[in-house]
């Protein structure tokens, strides 16, 4: 009997973005996933260096922006846990309820160069296919030196996903609508409606 394939795409998501939607789509179909999972996180630890907005509205911004696609799960999985949430604790307690799924978490290019600084970076290589998100047609020949030092030191499967090369960054987002500039079709337009309903940002 064949594993589930299920993709995790992780992040703060303060906003969610077409970049995101765009990552996740891209992940299950050059991957056969079954399903991609959108998982909020709490309280990362990484981004402790300033203000996040509340679960609750990042949240519902998630769940308005998967809205009418099935292949698309929002999970509160980091979000129902208590303090900071590290990759390594979610994914081995993903397996420990979930034994017959095989998981493959999204990262951006550059989380490939801070791998090693994470929280028992072999125990994650161990437990899920990291899969590396790369815009440029090509991937750089750095790029691809430190996804081999992975699977060499980690013993880890790190596979490519070749995306668009689509620059949208949540900082930025935040910015605009600070500034009083329009954020349409860079998300979808029931994030935008939310943020104006809840003045976010501003």
């Amino acid at each position: 009997m064949n594993q589930r394939k299920v993709g995790i795409l992780g992040g703060t998501f303060d906003p969610i973005h077409n970049g995101h939607l765009i990552l996740a789509q891209t992940a299950r179909e050059q991957f056969g996933l079954d399903e991609v999972w959108i998982m909020p996180a709490k309280t990362p630890p990484h981004k402790s260096d300033h203000q996040i907005t509340e679960a609750a509205h990042r949240i519902e911004m998630t769940r308005r922006a998967i809205a009418g696609n099935p292949k698309f799960c929002l999970s509160l999985f980091e979000m129902e846990r208590e303090g900071y949430t590290y990759t390594c604790e979610t994914l081995s307690l993903l397996k420990e309820d979930y034994p017959d799924t095989e998981f493959f978490f999204i990262m951006g290019a550059d989380s490939v160069f801070d791998f090693e600084k994470w929280r028992q970076p072999d125990k994650i290589a161990g437990l899920c296919v990291l899969l590396v998100a790369n815009r440029s047609e090509e991937p750089d020949e750095e790029l691809l030196a430190q996804i081999d030092k992975i699977r060499r030191e980690y013993k880890g499967d790190v596979r490519l996903l070749r995306i668009p090369a689509l620059e949208i960054a949540s900082h930025v987002l935040r910015d605009m609508v600070a500034a009083g500039s329009s954020i349409r079709y860079y998300t979808p337009d029931a994030v935008v409606r939310y943020i104006d309903e809840h003045h976010l940002y501003r």
